[in-house]
């Protein structure tokens, strides 16, 4: 089927100012059309020479300067004709031309990396960068051989590092069965050890019910003689007492009232001790085992679990990066992966660094916080002292002059500090003078008008607090935990795990006292916080002169 043409002659898709083909056809009140920036620089020169706005076609001229009209179709038309024309000057001369100028398109413009002729660089691109077109073909062959060869040797190492990784798939899974097996056979050693004492328990308390039921025998039989003596006692002082011979009554009755006697001072005697007591003081003991072993168990397994977790959690991390890293880096990986099969001494040796918790002072020194308070949050009972690092009760006669803050407290003694927490590890201590005191640490935006308890440190759901009386509680949401800890120490230590989402409290001396430890999933900064009871005062300590 032939092409369909299209009956259009290219001079008349030409603007009459610039002679070149129209650019943002508009059509003006006469019905003739121009480059849109060609009728608006005209008559824009009209206009500062005082002149009257006229068409340059048919020289009609307009009072006022008319609006121009987007004419669409002929865009359309102007567009579909060049490409036309584009197409038979590349078939018809058999190289590509200029389908604006009809010259040979042997320029290339380093600017807006575009080819064209040596009419479109003198009109169009001036004060451009030019070279010629086999000169720039030449240039982006040896641009293109390079980044071929890069894209190779990328490739390659990707190809080697799938492989690295998929053995490492692999030596995961085998090590995890390893692993499966090994606990399995450790754990049920231990059954088993515990089995084969609980035979040694069934054979103690074989022995018990053997050596108590004994004695119990013995009992009964030694009762046994003893109830049949004083039956037969029993029948001799009933046929004494129906003697009619009162010289024979009285002959016997001695001999009668002697054995009696004897049968009333020495009569048999119980167990000296309960005999079920062997077997309450077994159960006691066991019962204590067992309390002993499942607690020991839960904290043991729990800190399996958790360095469990550190290590996946690390290892996540090192293997995204090692995404980026060179095919060295991969190897080193690799080879880990390869020692770890070995055992699990490998993988504790490579994360003890990054998971060991802090236990002496020292340590807990190095995430040291600087705290100040913030006097725009305190309660109006509160004053701030010794360049915001103490709160205590304001005296009465002050109280008037406290000035009402937006973010102030209303309802309770209570105030935070300025700096929100939000690093991997934060450590500070705070001295607590007083009976009552609340060591708090709450989201910004938790409740400070209300009369509820949304408004107590611990109360809401946007605050965790450790509160101090005569004995330790640890609050969040309402609920309570009664610690059985009593004070010891006036100084608090508070660690703070945000990512982990571990909030810690110990009592601080020389040695470090553990009280608490809340798991949370911290979402926001998280601003230490104080409530202060009745004659209370609480010191944020200078970490940096301990």
């Amino acid at each position: 089927m032939a092409e369909a043409r299209i009956p259009v002659r290219m001079n008349r898709l030409c603007c009459p100012i610039c002679s070149q083909v129209l650019r943002n056809p508009v059509t003006i009140p006469c019905g003739h059309n121009f480059c849109m920036r060609c009728i608006q620089d005209r008559w824009g020169h009209e206009e500062r020479s005082g002149s009257p706005c006229s068409c340059p076609e048919c020289g009609n001229k307009f009072p006022i300067r008319p609006q121009l009209i987007e004419n669409t179709t002929l865009a359309d038309l102007v567009r579909d004709t060049p490409a036309l024309k584009r197409a038979r000057t590349w078939t018809e001369a058999g190289s590509p031309l200029c389908w604006r100028h009809n010259r040979s398109l042997d320029v290339y413009c380093c600017t807006d990396e575009k080819i064209i002729c040596q009419v479109c660089a003198s009109a169009e691109h001036r004060g451009h960068t030019f070279g010629f077109v086999s000169g720039e073909r030449r240039r982006k062959q040896e641009e293109l051989k390079n980044i071929q060869m890069k894209s190779q040797q990328i490739l390659q190492k990707q190809e080697k590092k799938w492989k690295n990784l998929k053995k490492t798939l692999e030596q995961i899974q085998e090590e995890a069965r390893n692993t499966e097996d090994y606990c399995e056979a450790v754990l049920a050693g231990v059954i088993d050890s515990i089995q084969r004492h609980f035979l040694s328990l069934k054979e103690l308390i074989g022995a018990q019910e053997e050596a108590t039921a004994a004695r119990v025998q013995t009992s009964l039989q030694t009762l046994q003689v003893k109830m049949d003596e004083m039956r037969k006692r029993s029948a001799e002082l009933e046929r004494l007492a129906q003697t009619d011979v009162d010289v024979d009554f009285l002959e016997k009755w001695p001999s009668v009232r002697r054995l009696c006697e004897k049968d009333h001072l020495h009569p048999l005697g119980g167990a000296s001790e309960d005999p079920l007591r062997p077997f309450e003081l077994t159960k006691r003991a066991v019962d204590e085992l067992g309390r002993q072993l499942e607690a020991f168990c839960d904290k043991e397994f729990a800190t399996v679990s958790q360095t469990g977790m550190c290590i996946i959690a690390d290892s996540g991390e090192q293997w995204e990066s090692a995404g980026e890293t060179e095919e060295d880096d991969m190897q080193h990986r690799s080879e880990a992966s390869t020692s770890q099969s070995h055992g699990l001494s490998g993988v504790n040796n490579t994360v003890t660094e990054q998971t060991v918790e802090p236990k002496t002072r020292a340590e807990f020194l190095q995430y040291a916080c600087s705290l100040s308070l913030d006097p725009t949050t305190a309660h109006q009972d509160l004053a701030i002292h010794a360049g915001d690092k103490e709160v205590r009760l304001s005296p009465r006669n002050d109280k008037s002059s406290t000035t009402r803050h937006p973010e102030r407290f209303i309802q309770r003694r209570q105030v935070l500090c300025r700096e929100g927490l939000q690093a991997e590890r934060c450590y500070y201590e705070v001295e607590v003078k007083g009976d009552k005191a609340e060591i708090a640490l709450a989201y910004r935006r938790m409740d400070r008008k209300s009369r509820t308890s949304l408004s107590a440190f611990g109360g809401n759901a946007y605050s965790w607090s450790l509160d101090r009386s005569t004995n330790y509680s640890v609050s969040h949401r309402g609920d309570s935990i009664q610690l059985t800890t009593s004070p010891s120490q006036h100084r608090i230590g508070v660690y703070l795990e945000f990512r982990k989402g571990a909030l810690s409290f110990y009592e601080v001396s020389d040695s470090m006292k553990f009280l608490y430890k809340v798991e949370a999933e911290f979402t926001e900064e998280l601003y230490p916080g104080f409530w202060l009871g009745e004659k209370c005062c609480i010191r944020i300590c200078d970490l940096r002169q301990d």
